[in-house]
Formats: C-alpha cells, sequence, structure tokens
C-alpha cells in the first residue's frame, strides 16, 4: 500500500534552516506529483510545494516563495523540502502528499518549531 514517511523536523530559531525528507513506498514514486503540506495550530492545512514527477517544474505558496525549496530523488523514492530564513509562522506540522487516480495520500507528519 502507499506510504509516506516524513522526517527531518525539530526546534529551531527563527533564519536558521532544516530539511525535511519523505521516504515513498508503495507506487510508481517516478510517475507521480509531490507535494508538501503543513498546518498551524487552529489553521486549516494548507499547500507549501509541489514538484512534477521528473522535477522539471516545482510550484511554491507566496509565503515561502524565495526561502523553501522542494526537490526529489527518483533513484531513492525521496522527495525533501529545504527551508531556509525560517520564521515563527512557519510553526506547523508538515506532510507529504500524493494524489494518485484522485486520492490523497498523506504521511503522519513531522512537527517543526520555529522559535527562539
Amino acid at each position: 500500500q502507499v506510504q509516506l514517511v516524513e522526517s527531518g523536523g525539530g526546534l529551531v530559531q527563527p533564519g536558521g534552516s532544516l530539511r525535511l525528507s519523505c521516504a515513498v513506498s508503495g507506487f510508481t514514486f517516478s510517475s507521480n506529483a509531490m507535494n508538501w503540506y503543513r498546518q498551524a495550530p487552529g489553521k486549516e492545512r494548507e499547500f507549501v510545494a509541489g514538484i512534477s514527477w521528473n522535477g522539471g517544474s516545482t510550484y511554491y505558496a507566496d509565503s515561502v516563495k524565495g526561502r523553501f525549496t522542494i526537490s526529489r530523488d527518483n533513484a531513492k523514492n525521496m522527495v525533501y523540502l529545504q527551508m531556509n530564513s525560517l520564521k515563527p509562522e512557519d510553526t506547523a506540522v508538515y506532510y507529504c502528499n500524493v494524489a494518485i487516480f484522485g486520492s490523497n495520500y498523506w504521511g503522519q507528519g513531522t512537527q517543526v518549531t520555529v522559535s527562539s
């Protein structure tokens, strides 16, 4: 079955960096676009970044553009989110996502806390 496992979250000071990873299995990874979403306490889950099947196209929410970079390694079935210049408002649980034939699949999430 489809499995998405995020890692790399933690506590970081404002201005710091983190790299999130998502290991995937159970589907043809190299044929599917991948996304990162996040959900802050009391808020709805929101799109953060997306990447096409071959990495040729990337998409970002305006709030993270220029600070976050999504990438993938199709040989390793991994997708990454490099987060730089982190702000307190980036604090959230970050989720890896894939949509396959109209069904959304999610990982368990990884907590990112930006605080001094």
